[in-house]
């Protein structure tokens, strides 16, 4: 068969995938347990899409390596468009930990294909109300009192609940000693549950328990305060250099036909704009920030050159 006719079924075939798509289920890979920032995004995203498309579009947990599992499983599906990755800047900040010890990371960013932002939520330096720590200086004082004795959780080392903390303690001067878990609901359960002292976590998954009267907000890693919690200063105002977003965006495999991706991308805005999900996010207290391919691209590189050098200076563990 000629080269040139072979070329043309090639693009009939995806031209008419494209437009079928979805023709089947959308799998939402969260590389996180239930609980985090990715899941509070996924839930309503994948049940407007049901809606809308009369497609499943199924939440699929798939934790373990600082969310490098799941990544690695998207970055080596089918270039189809039918399993969208859910993540957060850990999918840059496992393969720049990676470098540090030196070892090939188990995908390359290169394999991934830029969908989404859907939020951009500052962190959050939270304790528990029923400590008698009120403030940010209050929590360095007693870190520094204490001499390395305090605690604090995040969701996997060289995370994004981990790193920006790590930038805060060298900020700060303190010495806390670091509390790992496997995502951000169960760093936050450890809060919870008194087994740290603090966490560094996105604004949508304390928001709840500092509603509840459980959780305090000391600090916000953004340039701006919120008005979920007014009260709470930013860290840049309170004079430390750090600056880091648990933000949430959508990547399919690389390789899927543009005219594929388009029609993702059309999915996606469709069911962001939704009332629905609007409605989760305000309920999560997540303030929606969606950007396209293009200005997800552009938010991306320049939150990746922020914090890449922090991960350097952690250095081994």
């Amino acid at each position: 068969m000629h080269r040139p006719l072979i070329a043309a079924l090639a693009f009939t075939a995806a031209a008419c995938q494209a437009q079928d798509f979805p023709a089947r289920a959308i799998n939402l890979i969260v590389p996180n347990p239930p609980g985090g920032m990715n899941q509070i995004h996924a839930q309503p995203l994948g049940a407007v899409i049901e809606k809308l498309y009369k497609q499943p579009a199924p939440v699929l947990n798939k934790p373990g390596g600082t969310a490098a599992a799941g990544t690695a499983f998207v970055a080596n599906q089918q270039p189809d468009g039918y399993n969208v990755l859910v993540t957060t800047p850990n999918i840059y900040l496992a393969v720049e930990k990676d470098k540090v010890y030196g070892i090939d990371s188990p995908y390359k960013l290169e394999q991934l294909a830029p969908l989404a932002l859907l939020s951009a939520d500052p962190l959050t330096i939270t304790v528990q109300t029923e400590k008698p720590i009120k403030t940010l200086n209050e929590l360095i004082a007693a870190a520094k009192s204490r001499n390395g004795e305090m605690s604090f959780s995040s969701s996997g080392p060289y995370s994004i609940t981990h790193v920006p903390f790590a930038m805060f303690m060298e900020s700060s001067g303190i010495k806390m000693r670091h509390v790992p878990t496997t995502g951000g609901g169960p760093a936050v359960i450890q809060l919870l549950g008194g087994h740290v002292d603090t966490t560094m976590q996105g604004l949508g998954a304390v928001a709840p328990h500092v509603k509840a009267g459980k959780l305090r907000v000391l600090a916000l890693s953004s340039l701006k305060r919120s008005p979920s919690v007014p009260d709470a200063p930013t860290l840049k105002e309170s004079g430390h250099d750090v600056e880091a977003y648990l933000w949430v965006g959508l990547f399919a495999t690389a390789g899927t036909p543009e005219a594929t991706l388009t029609k993702l991308r059309d999915v996606i805005r469709k069911s962001v704009a939704d009332p629905a999900f609007q409605d989760a996010m305000r309920k999560a207290d997540v303030v929606i920030d969606y950007r396209d391919a293009a200005q997800f691209k552009e938010f991306f590189d320049s939150d990746y050159k922020r914090l890449a050098g922090a991960v350097k200076k952690i250095g081994k563990i």
